[in-house]
């Protein structure tokens, strides 16, 4: 039994996500591991809300709320939306925990111990409108490697450089719009990244031939650029103090850790919090020394997030001198756009996760999201596209194929799974389908490659239409009861084998589907398929559900088009 850790990257705590946020991190680590858990192995699935830095304040503030109730509230938010999709994280933490404030200052003071931060007299911008300091991203402007109009002081998002609001050309400030903007003197540390270079590539050289080429490409880009020194504090209230074992670093008093700092540690501590919680305990899952050396470690998200974790959290880990458990395989995605634009909620573009869930059950987002990955490239989600894989997948391909065998079985064979006959050539012909075609799915889920594995469970689901096709039962219970018998039977195995196969994608009709025939088995399947479908056993009473899959209409797609946006977003 291996022990996996996983990690998807942290949701921000202002406000419901959107379904490229689902897509790119949450939902792929709980597919992986929901299959590994299925697998046998011990899993334990880690996320937490991001609620630090400046976002949080001005939204708490829009709210009319303290910042703390606000993000206690979005927390649960979050929590219960996630839930509803079927996220089956083992603990959904809170960067603001008591454990998190700790180990942020724990890796803060051993870093400095080790010569690797440095206080500094800084330059940052201060606006004047705004009355405060504006953090890296709460600064916009020209890009000055790619002249991209609205790059944030921490990073372009369009060439993917990472920024200081003082490269920008024409700043202004991100929550006013000002250009009254000067540069005032402040006292920050800073994380001596250009000081680990050397122990960071290597670091990534051993590292990455269990990335792909997205999150390879990224890291070697930073590298080859050469790694800077970053900030690691800011002017904030809100935030973990910068404070050594409860007492306020001389000098740092009323300051704050850089959210970019904090939040990366927090898989740490939400892993804490679980252990709090239940028992468990976190060091035999991050600490070399008391455990974590047999973990395999694996980390989802975006893009956007690859260079802070595979430079600026491997610099903390590596840069404490202590054996903390590094990432093994990083999982990055590209970006979810809607039609050929971003994501809004101010320009009500695209389809945020609290909207989907009042619109339509949750297999129908997890399984279109899996099928269209942003695996090799950006994708575009738009709801012709939408329909067309529900319609054809869910509803066509399984949904037909469950409720017509468990249909006839019932107006047949009264409900129950017929006995007599043997399997003849059309069987063993099957048999030999399903072995293929379920080791190549297994493979897929094992290496992560998410749009093929869901190719590879849809191919199985038509391999059994074909097969019924084939058979084709109702033709002959008129000539050939035994035949007919046959047929049946291994159709209802057929519809046992999918409830498991398709739980790690779509965990809710799977469990109905299971239901249906009986079957109580979640394991993944392991046995050649002469054996597996041969479980359901003859006299067993089943029963069809309703509808698995109710098609989605043109109708329904003006009415979700004209509320979410459509088409038109490209012009946007």
């Amino acid at each position: 039994m291996a022990r996996i850790l996983i990690t998807s990257a942290l949701p921000y705590i202002n406000g419901v996500k959107h379904l490229g946020n689902l897509a790119g991190s949450m939902l792929p680590a709980d597919v992986y591991a929901r299959f590994q858990r299925s697998r046998g192995n011990s899993v334990l699935y880690i996320c937490a809300t991001d609620e630090h830095g400046t976002p949080a304040e001005l939204a708490a503030a829009q709210a009319g709320q303290e910042v703390s109730a606000y993000c206690a509230e979005q927390h649960q938010i979050q929590h219960d939306i996630g839930r509803a999709f079927g996220l089956s994280w083992d603990w959904f933490g809170r960067s603001s925990s008591p454990q998190n404030r700790d180990l942020t200052q724990h890796f803060a003071h051993v870093l400095e111990q080790n010569g690797l931060i440095e206080e500094r007299l800084d330059q940052m911008i201060y606006s004047r409108t705004d009355g405060r300091f504006l953090p890296d991203r709460y600064v916009e402007g020209t890009c000055p490697h790619c002249a991209y109009q609205k790059a944030r002081g921490d990073q372009c998002d369009n060439c993917g450089n990472l920024l200081d609001p003082l490269d920008l050309i024409n700043p202004y400030s991100a929550i006013s719009g000002s250009r009254e903007l000067e540069v005032r003197d402040t006292r920050h540390l800073y994380l001596l990244q250009s000081r680990m270079q050397d122990r960071i590539r290597a670091w990534v050289d051993a590292k990455a031939p269990a990335w792909g080429p997205l999150t390879r490409s990224i890291a070697y880009k930073h590298l080859d650029e050469g790694l800077i020194d970053r900030g690691i504090t800011r002017d904030l209230a809100w935030g973990v103090p910068v404070a050594y074992q409860g007492v306020a670093r001389p000098g740092l008093e009323g300051k704050v850790f850089y959210v970019w700092f904090d939040a990366p540690i927090e898989y740490i501590a939400a892993t804490a919090e679980w252990a709090d919680a239940t028992g468990g305990n976190w060091r035999s899952w991050w600490r070399e020394d008391e455990g974590a050396l047999d973990v395999r470690y694996i980390e989802f998200m975006g893009k956007d997030n690859v260079a802070f974790h595979t430079v600026s959290f491997p610099a903390t880990l590596l840069g404490s001198g202590e054996p903390w458990k590094s990432v093994d395989t990083l999982k990055a995605f590209n970006w979810l756009n809607w039609y050929g634009g971003k994501f809004s909620t101010s320009g009500k573009r695209g389809v945020f996760m609290d909207a989907a869930l009042e619109i339509l059950p949750p297999d129908y987002w997890r399984w279109y999201l899996t099928a269209n990955a942003p695996e090799g490239s950006d994708s575009a989600f738009t709801w012709e596209q939408f329909a067309a894989t529900i319609n054809s997948d869910l509803a066509n391909v399984l949904g037909n194929f469950v409720n017509r065998i468990l249909k006839f079985t019932e107006s047949k064979f009264e409900g129950v799974v017929p006995a007599g006959g043997e399997a003849g050539p059309v069987e063993q012909a099957l048999y030999a389908r399903v072995d293929e075609t379920l080791a190549a799915l297994t493979a897929s889920l094992e290496a992560m490659e998410f749009r093929k594995a869901a190719q590879d469970v849809r191919q199985l689901w038509v391999i059994g239409n074909e097969y019924l096709q084939e058979a084709a039962p109702w033709t002959a219970i008129k000539t050939d009861a035994d035949r007919a018998a046959v047929g049946v039977r291994t159709a209802l195995n057929l519809v046992a084998l999918y409830a498991r196969v398709s739980a790690p994608f779509i965990p809710f009709a799977a469990e109905t589907i299971a239901e249906a025939v009986g079957e109580t088995e979640t394991a993944w399947p392991s046995q050649p398929a002469a054996v597996e479908l041969a479980r359901v056993p003859a006299g067993l009473k089943v029963q069809a559900p309703e509808v698995l899959f109710r098609k989605i209409d043109d109708d329904q797609i003006s009415e979700w088009t004209a509320r979410f946006g459509g088409a038109e977003s490209e012009a946007v």
